[in-house]
């Protein structure tokens, strides 16, 4: 292990980080990289970053093969031509999110005058007037901190959990560019949904994604199949009172559509929870190459691994 020192960085702040020399070297990779296209125009930049994450990273860090793994499984009927230019699709568009929301000022400043629309649009603005708390819901697709900013732009304050990278170099100016957008920011865990959730009772404003594997979650069909889902959103918004609002940043050229579906109606926190589910499907149906394919969204081998383990629990007397 190696005991030399991170700093955030973008936010002025200096932290002690320790992690291997292999971690290290190639969070000066990662830094080299984004600084030399943080240089760049935006729609350069953007363009640049999307090609790089197609045609390199994803590949070569087996990001590709992941989303084409995860497209044959809940699409194998849809032929490999598709599934690789979806793949391909996705990539760009991780590529071009990432870089897009290391320029803080850039995409508030782009996202100032964005129009939102939606059915929550009208529901959410008189929640704020009224000092109702409000959830939004959302997942890994298109720019999903688009919607976020032009909120802040416009003078909301809207907190977050993230979950923190292997990497702790790397982390440290990831979770160092997530507060530089809107505080309160909480890492995910006990103590961070906690916070979270203290933030949210206190009447404020905060957002999760939801469209991540997680073996604590409940199985939810997700493109047809099923999906650990964490009810996390509903459990907060039911505790709390929050209106929970789904909203999408779908990606126009070199914009955004900031969309916002009508608030979840409270109930069962599952019932709930398929609805979110039901939102994101709409999306992706619409457009999948703006969902990032290359996240471990179903683990099917894991899955059935701890139904058989359940199934034999059940059966010892």
């Amino acid at each position: 292990m190696s005991d030399r020192q991170g700093t955030t960085g973008e936010t002025g702040r200096t932290d002690a980080v320790t992690g291997s020399w292999a971690d290290w070297a190639s969070d000066r990779a990662i830094r080299a990289l984004i600084g030399s296209a943080l240089a760049l125009p935006w729609s350069t930049r953007s363009a640049a970053m999307g090609w790089m994450m197609a045609r390199v990273i994803a590949p070569r860090a087996g990001w590709r093969d992941r989303a084409l793994a995860n497209l044959a499984h809940v699409w194998p009927d849809r032929g490999a031509d598709m599934h690789a230019r979806i793949a391909d699709a996705a990539a760009r568009n991780a590529g071009r999110t990432m870089i897009e929301n290391y320029d803080v000022a850039g995409l508030l400043a782009r996202m100032r005058d964005a129009p939102l629309s939606g059915d929550g649009v009208a529901a959410m603005e008189e929640a704020r007037r009224a000092g109702r708390p409000i959830l939004f819901l959302t997942g890994h697709y298109g720019n999903f901190e688009a919607p976020r900013a032009a909120l802040v732009a416009r003078g909301w304050r809207i907190g977050g959990l993230y979950r923190p990278m292997s990497n702790p170099y790397f982390n440290a100016h990831y979770a160092a560019n997530m507060h530089a957008l809107s505080d309160p920011v909480f890492e995910q865990g006990r103590r961070g949904t906690m916070g979270l959730l203290k933030h949210i009772r206190d009447g404020g404003m905060g957002v999760l994604l939801f469209d991540v594997y997680d073996s604590a979650g409940v199985p939810i069909d997700f493109l047809g199949r099923p999906a650990p889902t964490l009810t996390s959103a509903a459990d907060i918004a039911l505790r709390t009172g929050a209106l929970l609002v789904p909203f999408f940043g779908i990606r126009r050229g070199d914009g955004f559509d900031c969309r916002f579906d009508a608030p979840i109606p409270h109930g069962d926190p599952v019932a709930m929870m398929r609805q979110a589910s039901a939102a994101l499907e709409a999306r992706i149906e619409d457009d999948p190459g703006q969902w990032f394919w290359i996240h471990r969204r179903w683990k099917p081998e894991r899955q059935a691994r701890l139904q058989r383990k359940r199934a034999a629990a059940t059966m010892e007397p």
